[in-house]
């Protein structure tokens, strides 16, 4: 009796219906999040224009951006205010890792599947860890 054949499968573009059933590499998740955070460091450069304004301008400015951080500013409390900062933090230490794995490897040009989710996994792990301990600062729970 003749074997049949299998059918094998057809690899396509994934339709947005399947994306969450689909399992990127580490890889694949550190390049979509490093375009998310330099998208979201660019969309929160208003609010990094303004600390940076009223944390050098006199005392009086600095004392009014420290206070925001607890009394709030305006309508936005001061514990959104440390989220979009949290935010921020992440954004700015996500990219910067992200940076530093991909000229990592342009210098050596020999990246390997197993070398590449390695240096993923590092650079998830320790974006994440830096911000868990600069955001207990930022909360004052140290």
């Amino acid at each position: 009796m003749p074997e049949i054949a299998k059918e094998r499968p057809v690899y396509r573009n994934i339709h947005v219906t399947e994306i969450i059933k689909y399992r990127l590499p580490a890889a694949g998740i550190v390049s979509i999040l490093h375009r998310i955070s330099g998208a979201l460091m660019f969309l929160l450069m208003p609010l990094v224009i303004w600390m940076f304004d009223n944390s050098v301008s006199s005392q009086v400015s600095f004392d009014r951006f420290a206070s925001a951080f607890h009394v709030g500013l305006g309508f936005v409390p001061g514990w959104l205010l440390k989220l979009a900062v949290l935010a921020l933090i992440w954004a700015y230490l996500h990219h910067f890792i992200a940076g530093l794995r991909h000229l990592w490897m342009d210098v050596y040009h020999t990246v390997s599947k197993e070398q590449g989710r390695h240096s993923a996994i590092f650079t998830l792990a320790s974006s994440l860890l830096l911000t868990v301990l600069l955001g207990v600062k930022l909360f004052g729970l140290y």
